[in-house]
């Protein structure tokens, strides 16, 4: 890096623009800063690229701001000189245009800052091949390389944000989004990323190859004559057909399963990185595994964010690697940062936890809640009659603010599903105690429990944006709609409503019901060894009554459930902010998307409830196992709980990771409160 200092004359600044490195205009006081780096694809060098160093818009749709462009040597190497933007969370992101050199009218002899600053962002317009990479976020390299690689990781980092302008967004996901995307490709380097090379990711899963075949994909027209193929199989349906390799890429992490077997075809004519994929994958997400600490995840429920993108991570288990070792049930909250870090003096403990099942949620002041289930392995010595009846309470900085016994009475037992509404009103459905508990304005001393004669075994719970809650009963296949001040209002049955689990709403009212088919929750009468036995039955294949009911809001459901798109054994759902709906299963390794209310985000010809996934395998991935929580945090990215093991031994049947699909879904505005709303 170096540093420009002095004052440059008129003809040098000219000189400098047509062929050098330029600085953008900037107010007074902003520091100067320089970068190097090299385009390459591969080992290869790819001189004369334009190099054009962007700040990222600030907003929806705003136009990115150009810092400084240069134009690659021979050997590939580049230095960009520019004005460090006063804002420290802003991102910067590098294009390099490998298209015919643009025609530059006769400059006026004015400050070429100006100059630069006034021509409208290229993006790639002069040519097919945009190569990509993130400069801020993890700290600037000492040399920055833009490659096949470094473009994925934008292209599905910052995938929902990445428009025909350019890369703009809201805060804090386009800033969270950026620094995924060094979780994927390593810019001084450029090769994979840490993170995605090393356990529990690397070799244990299929995603660093199919990460490195998606590049390949990218150089297939980089260094071959491919375009053209590529950007045909890439063009999403209803949208135009993308016009450089990072748009290509960018369509691909949009609709991953679209033309998915022939876009291997084509990466497979260039293998230029490697490990790849052997074969063609049902759909190209990009799975990445978080572990914490490696010492920490021991049947992860469910998922909930605050504010910042933050995820608060129940937790099943004590920690145990051997599932062999007896497991007592798990004594903290974790919380993890947008790219998988433990927060702050993470996990955190107190405040009455034990065992905490599916129920986790941020309240509008930013207090995590959890629900203590009572959850233990088989062998464990405590008994947790006295531990299965309490909420526990935490601060953003994970101080409990619940006692040590937590928050009892009022009708909890074994609790599960959690839900906040807008107003401060915080829910837990008890699961065994047959009805859900009001705490309002998220005072835990006012808290009340609201009979619900109508369910059996209460489990999911869901707020939509009018501030009803919506509970399931997973004992008779019911689901009845609460008022925000407790009133029952209607109960819902039909509609395919069979061993419901989770519950979501959309922005529009409708409620989304995820049926698992077979699965008994683990409350009152029924046991842990119950759950085993009929998920080992549901992983011979997608079982009878699998399946999602749509209900109107008004009570009404659908008249048949939606049944395809890789629906096998569902259990946790959301609704990003597109209003598509996200599915975990209990099994089967995948995901389903289906279309939801909002037509508009389908593909043209789709109705409500169609696939959007491969309708016979949804998106399948090895990263994957018994997923439970599901959902959408504001970057865009889809994280699942791998809350039991495949072959599930009691004594400590639980997951060690929370898996992540990057930049997959519409982002949503958290903590979620009521409805997804658009960051």
């Amino acid at each position: 890096m170096r540093r420009r200092h002095g004052v440059l004359l008129t003809a040098a600044l000219l000189a400098q623009l047509a062929a050098g490195p330029s600085h953008a205009a900037a107010p007074a006081g902003w520091d100067p800063a320089g970068q190097c780096g090299v385009v390459r694809s591969g080992d290869t060098p790819l001189g004369g690229a334009e190099v054009t160093l962007y700040q990222a818009g600030d907003g929806r749709g705003a136009a990115p701001r150009v810092l400084a462009r240069t134009r690659s040597a021979e050997d590939g190497r580049f230095t960009l000189d520019y004005r460090r933007p006063r804002d420290p969370n802003a991102v910067l992101y590098v294009l390099a245009d490998l298209g015919p050199a643009p025609t530059r009218a006769p400059q006026a002899p004015a400050a070429p800052e100006r100059a630069l600053q006034d021509r409208p962002p290229r993006h790639g317009p002069d040519g097919p091949v945009t190569l990509a990479a993130v400069l801020s976020g993890a700290g600037a390299p000492p040399e920055l390389v833009v490659n096949e690689r470094t473009t994925v990781a934008v292209a599905y980092a910052l995938a929902r944000f990445t428009g025909p302008a350019g890369v703009s967004g809201t805060r804090p996901g386009l800033q969270n989004a950026a620094a995924i995307a060094h979780n994927l490709a390593d810019t001084g380097t450029g090769d994979i990323a840490a993170p995605l090379a090393t356990p529990p990711n690397g070799a244990l899963t299929s995603t660093m190859a199919e990460f490195n075949t998606l590049a390949n994909l990218l150089a297939s027209c980089v260094t071959g004559d491919a375009c053209d193929q590529l950007f045909d199989l890439a063009r999403r349906p209803g949208h135009e057909r993308p016009r450089d390799t990072l748009r290509a890429a960018v369509d691909i992490a949009h609709d991953p399963g679209h033309n998915a077997a022939a876009l291997f075809a084509l990466a497979d004519t260039t293998p230029r990185y490697r490990p790849a994929l052997p074969a063609a994958p049902d759909a190209w997400t990009v799975a990445l595994r978080y572990d914490g600490n490696g010492r920490e995840l021991d049947g992860p429920g469910n998922i909930a964010f605050d504010a910042d993108g933050n995820a608060w991570v129940s937790n099943n288990y004590g920690y145990d690697a051997d599932p062999a070792h007896p497991v007592c049930g798990g004594r903290t909250v974790l919380k993890f940062t947008p790219t998988g870090h433990d927060a702050p003096g993470a996990p955190y403990t107190g405040g009455g936890l034990y065992g905490a099942g599916f129920g986790i949620t941020v309240d509008a002041r930013g207090s995590a809640w959890v629900a203590n289930f009572g959850f233990q392995g088989r062998g464990c010595p405590i008994d947790p009659t006295d531990l299965e009846r309490s909420l526990s309470q935490f601060a953003p900085d994970g101080t409990p603010l619940s006692p040590p016994e937590g928050w009892r009475g009022h009708g909890i037992a074994q609790p599960q599903g959690m839900a906040a509404d807008r107003s401060g009103t915080v829910w837990a459905a008890d699961c065994g105690g047959g009805g859900v508990t009001r705490i309002p304005d998220g005072d835990a001393t006012r808290a009340r429990e609201v009979p619900t004669p109508a369910l059996s075994k209460p489990f999911g719970a869901a707020v939509d944006p009018d501030g009803r809650l919506w509970v399931s009963g997973n004992g008779n296949d019911s689901v009845q709609v609460l008022g925000p001040d407790g009133t029952a209002e209607r109960t819902v049955t039909g509609g395919g409503l069979r061993r419901p689990l989770a519950l979501a709403t959309d922005s529009k009212g409708y409620a989304w019901v995820s049926n698992s088919g077979i699965l008994p929750v683990p409350c009152a009468d029924t046991t842990a060894d119950d759950l085993t036995t009929a998920a080992l039955a549901g992983d011979t294949g997608p079982r009878p009554g699998a399946s999602v009911t749509l209900i109107a809001p008004d009570g009404t459901p659908a008249p048949a459930p939606f049944t395809d798109g890789g629906l096998f054994l569902p259990w946790g759902i959301a609704v990003d902010g597109d209003d598509t709906v996200w599915v975990a299963n209990f099994g089967g390794h995948r995901v389903a998307r289906l279309c939801g209310t909002d037509l508009t985000a389908c593909p043209p010809g789709h109705r409500t409830g169609q696939p959007l996934s491969p309708p016979g395998t949804g998106y399948s991935s090895d990263a994957l196992e018994r997923n439970t929580g599901l959902q959408i945090d504001p970057s865009g990215n889809v994280w699942l709980a791998n809350n039991w093991r495949t072959v599930p031994v009691q004594t400590n049947p639980g997951g060690h990771e929370l898996v992540v699909l990057i930049g997959a879904a519409a982002p949503v505005r958290t903590p979620a409160l009521g409805g997804p709303a658009q960051p």
